[in-house]
């Protein structure tokens, strides 16, 4: 396996446009990202992955303005918040250990909360949902030079002092930064070790991701894509050290790259560290029994599931969709999986783009008038 991996490798630093020749879908895609980086600017990368074979990546732009390194395949972005679906792995590679269960309360591994009804009540598995009714009250805009640095116990310590829910749990779905703080601090509990280290241990090495790499403190300072932002048309940097809550790494700390996210793709398809049963259920839209909710639930453990709509509309694709955007400083990310039809589709950036939801809905469209979705 680990001979594949580098020759996989090897062959993408070998050039960062490959696809297949003649196609206009290709085409298409090139257009994406020529239409909206210049090579002398920060800018980003594409990949669509049919099966085993990468069959589409191109890279524009630069991962350092300083050093003028260019962006490959190879380049660590950072992924914002698909670093949760990894965080929501390692729960579930605890709970089929039998070492946790993914209704226990979370006071039972917090003992800092200050009321213990709120902390009996909220269960694991709301986390994992996005439906706990924990309330994001960390004070960021009155203390940001406190979470410049701030890890991830300090991110989650202002929830554990919440005297009321936002909802009872199970009711309702509010994105929580924090729920992901508190499993990755859960992860340390209960295996002992940093929590960086375990997903290393038994995500990452598993699938042959032998370059990616997890925030931890100022942790990666080198060898990474740098982030910016345009501000009063100079390109300013927007990554550790400038953006508040970027150590807090369980919501946002993976770092890796379009190679490697690949190798993600196909560990989760072969369960190489998750059971096939946890990983359909993972990937399975979670009903929740009290759910009051205006519309249909559409999340997994930590993956968003587009069946009835994608990025918030409807679903005119046709297909089931598994996917998870990121978005932390200057960063942008999205992998998109159509397990049914076995594809990924993946776009990293190191700058905002103009309208990230039309590089990814364009792309998709590509696929489908090309018929690739049927």
């Amino acid at each position: 396996m680990r001979i594949a991996v580098i020759l996989s490798a090897c062959l993408l630093l070998a050039s960062c446009s490959t696809k297949q020749s003649g196609n206009n879908m290709f085409t298409g895609f090139d257009s994406l990202l020529t239409a909206e980086f210049r090579a002398d600017e920060p800018g980003g990368a594409l990949l669509v992955m049919k099966g085993d074979s990468i069959v589409y990546t191109k890279c524009v732009g630069l991962a350092d303005m300083d050093t003028r390194e260019e962006i490959t395949p190879n380049t660590l972005f950072n992924l914002g918040s698909i670093s949760k679906t990894f965080v929501a792995n390692g729960i579930l590679i605890l709970q089929e250990e039998g070492k946790l269960s993914l209704s226990d309360p979370i006071g039972k591994y917090f003992p800092e909360f200050k009321s213990r009804e709120i902390a009996d009540a909220v269960k694991i598995t709301h986390l994992l949902t996005h439906t706990s009714g924990l309330p994001d009250n960390r004070p960021v805009s009155e203390n940001p030079d406190y979470f410049i640095t701030a890890k991830d116990y300090e991110n989650f310590a202002p929830v554990m002092q919440a005297e009321k829910l936002v909802f009872s749990p199970g009711e309702n779905y509010d994105y929580s930064n924090p729920a992901f703080n508190g499993l990755a601090l859960i992860i340390e509990k209960v295996s002992g070790q940093k929590w960086q280290q375990f997903i290393a241990e038994r995500i990452f090495a598993p699938a042959g991701m032998g370059t990616s790499t997890i925030t931890d403190g100022p942790h990666p300072e080198e060898g990474v894509a740098h982030a910016y932002e345009l501000v009063n048309g100079v390109w300013v940097e927007s990554d550790y050290g400038e953006f508040p809550t970027f150590p807090a790494a369980g919501n946002g700390g993976v770092w890796s790259s379009l190679t490697e996210l690949t190798l993600y793709g196909k560990a989760l398809g072969q369960n190489l560290f998750l059971s096939r049963e946890l990983t359909q259920k993972s990937t399975t839209i979670c009903h929740p029994e009290k759910w009051a909710g205006a519309y249909s639930p559409f999340i997994g453990y930590s993956w968003f599931i587009g069946e009835e709509q994608v990025l918030g509309e409807s679903n005119t694709f046709g297909v089931r969709m598994v996917y998870h955007t990121g978005d932390q400083g200057g960063f942008r990310a999205f992998y998109f999986s159509i397990p049914e039809k076995n594809l990924l589709y993946v776009g990293l950036f190191n700058r905002p783009p103009e309208n990230l939801d039309a590089i990814i809905k364009t792309g998709l469209t590509l696929l489908r008038k090309n018929n690739w979705l049927d």
